[in-house]
């Protein structure tokens, strides 16, 4: 049977929602390896809209979360607040900053920012069934502000001040590159800087698909050697 994984998306484009290259990249990874993929955002308004020719906000638009997450799920997609885990092998977050604005208000409030409901609580189901979670570029900061208490190994790549700012949340950081993942066996969360570097796609595409293996094959591995570890 297909290893099941949720995609959890924050709208489409890289300055207001998910960037679109590591959701891309992350679906590509999951197919490659057989793995059964469905998407979920949550339906809300986004923070912000960014116009990505003039690299400029605009001003009294308004657009929703779930809808634009559609264009990247080719309207394959679902409400988060829909997701269990008891449906679910594993979940991976891709990055783009509308994980800090419209998954979490990570941006404006740091260690002290809210995380939507939905996707709180999903990934609090997650860990509390050991299934593996996957956090890349910025998405880390959602992880660590969920489940904080843990104190979950992850990286952002080398940003010490985003790092601090996880490390307030509870989180360890590990610096990494960005064509490798950090694993965190005990809390069974991978992750990966992906773009947090200015950085090639193909470079980002090695490390998305690093942090994808580990995700499937923490998802994969006997419940009894999981508990073991």
């Amino acid at each position: 049977m297909a290893t099941k994984v949720g995609v959890v998306l924050s709208g489409c484009g890289f300055k207001d929602g998910s960037e679109i290259h590591e959701a891309v990249l992350t679906l590509l990874a999951l197919d490659r390896a057989g793995a059964e993929w469905t998407c979920f955002a949550p339906d809300i308004d986004q923070t912000q809209v960014f116009d990505h020719l003039r690299m400029q906000p605009v001003p009294n638009e308004r657009r929703n979360v779930l809808v634009e997450a559609a264009r990247i799920a080719r309207g394959r997609i679902a409400d988060v607040k829909n997701a269990r885990a008891k449906d679910l092998d594993a979940v991976v977050l891709p990055g783009g900053f509308g994980a800090a604005l419209n998954l979490s208000s990570f941006a404006s409030k740091g260690e002290k920012a809210d995380v939507d409901e939905g996707v709180a609580r999903l990934l609090r189901e997650m860990h509390a069934a050991k299934k593996p979670i996957g956090a890349i570029c910025i998405a880390p900061a959602v992880v660590a502000r969920v489940l904080g208490a843990s104190h979950p190994k992850l990286t952002i790549g080398d940003s010490k001040p985003t790092a601090e700012r996880l490390e307030a949340c509870g989180a360890v950081h590990q610096t990494a590159p960005v064509d490798q993942a950090v694993v965190d066996r005990q809390n069974r969360i991978a992750s990966t800087p992906a773009y947090m570097y200015d950085a090639r796609i193909g470079d980002v595409a090695k490390g998305i698909e690093r942090c994808v293996a580990e995700v499937l094959a923490m998802a994969r591995e006997p419940a009894a050697h999981a508990t073991a570890r």
